[in-house]
């Protein structure tokens, strides 16, 4: 099958149909897009310029420069324990997105079955079949604050499944997995011969006393488990596209032939910016300020969607809160669009997740206190004037 076919089985986005809906509607607000609302830290600003100061213009190796390979070794074996070599199990790439691609592409075969707990990150299942594989998607329900069952994925599993995607903290679920969470699966993994894809883009955003852990840094899984991860959440440094997989070497090597043919490398002078970031302290502490306002709103939206008497399971990380809106008779598609004109607000339907995520709503908070008071406002009186509450 050729890439245009694959291409053809894609369906668009439903997170764009939104925004192409509200778009030129006045005194809209957007609770939809996955973007940190807060500028990049200057300092990080300041390196980017002094990158280019200094002669970063040209281009760089394949598998990214190394003195951010290198800094990203030292921030994973402090913060992750995952130990790492620079030369041979990291590679920088445009952005995190295209990492699923890009790993999956390192090993899938075609007709290969990829397990994705869903609700779901909306690339999982596109990447997978760009890559020729097949995604199946194992649900996962509210009542286990949505997380990913072993007892489910046997459900699903076959002689054709080769991999599986964790993603925690999750999006668009706010769900955290703990340690014990990640050995279930790790076990699960091993016994069926599986490759595990951790998406942990989120890390740092945790909350309630939450911490992150890397399946990788299991004893004795590295060699099976690829992670994504990325500057765009941690950093606020979407618009830089920036990104990196940490991966047996193996792996990164076709990594590395499929950046060369595609993109060359990522911009030199961010990678610079980027390394130097991670090694300074300012950085770190301009993650914890923008964590601590995240935390601030995620309460407030929380409260209020539990004063609105809309069940939601209440995150432990990322920024996004999945209320519950099957007592309202509607479904996601009709809810948002129906709250989008009457309401001014935009969220977005929890089956652009997949299957899993019919009957919820994704709300990002990352956006202001302000906007997501009045935000909280209408959709208060939005249910109220329709009956749905």
């Amino acid at each position: 099958m050729s890439l245009s076919q694959k291409l053809d089985m894609i369906p668009k986005s439903m997170i764009r149909r939104l925004f192409d809906l509200a778009s030129g509607v006045k005194d809209i607000i957007s609770l939809g897009i996955g973007e940190p609302d807060f500028d990049t830290p200057e300092n990080i600003k300041e390196y980017a310029k002094e990158a280019l100061d200094k002669g970063y213009t040209h281009y760089g190796p394949n598998i990214g420069l190394p003195i951010l390979r290198e800094a990203i070794a030292e921030k994973l074996k402090r913060d992750n324990n995952i130990y790492a070599d620079p030369e041979k199990n990291i590679i920088i790439t445009v952005g995190a997105n295209i990492g699923f691609l890009m790993s999956l592409s390192s090993f899938l075969k075609p007709g290969e079955e990829v397990l994705i707990p869903s609700p779901a990150f909306v690339s999982y299942a596109p990447a997978t079949i760009l890559a020729g594989g097949v995604p199946v998607e194992v649900p996962t329900y509210e009542e286990n604050e949505f997380k990913v069952n072993v007892d489910d994925l046997k459900k699903y599993v076959t002689e054709k499944t080769r991999a599986i995607f964790i993603n925690t903290p999750n999006n668009p679920t706010g769900t955290v997995l703990t340690r014990k969470d990640l050995e279930e699966i790790a076990d699960f993994a091993v016994e069926h011969d599986l490759i595990i894809i951790a998406d942990e883009v989120y890390e740092y955003i945790v909350y309630d006393g939450f911490k992150h852990f890397s399946i990788a840094s299991l004893n004795g899984l590295f060699d099976r488990v690829i992670t994504i991860n990325g500057f765009s959440k941690t950093f606020a440094m979407t618009g830089w596209r920036l990104g990196y997989i940490v991966a047996h070497e193996k792996f990164i090597d076709k990594m590395v032939k499929l950046q060369m043919y595609t993109v060359t490398c990522p911009v030199t002078f961010i990678q610079y910016a980027a390394a130097k970031a991670l090694r300074d302290k300012r950085s770190w502490e301009a993650v914890e300020k923008m964590r601590r306002e995240y935390n601030r709103r995620r309460l407030l939206v929380w409260k209020r969607l539990n004063e609105m008497e809309l069940r939601v399971f209440k995150p432990h990380g990322a920024f996004y809160i999945f209320p519950n809106i099957k007592k309202t008779g509607l479904t996601s598609q009709e809810f948002t669009e129906k709250l989008i004109r009457d309401a001014k607000v935009v969220v977005v339907p929890g089956n652009a997740f997949g299957k899993a995520g019919e009957g919820y709503i994704r709300i990002s908070y990352a956006t202001s206190y302000e906007n997501l008071v009045e935000a909280m406002n209408r959709i208060e009186d939005f249910l109220k004037k329709h009956n749905l509450i």
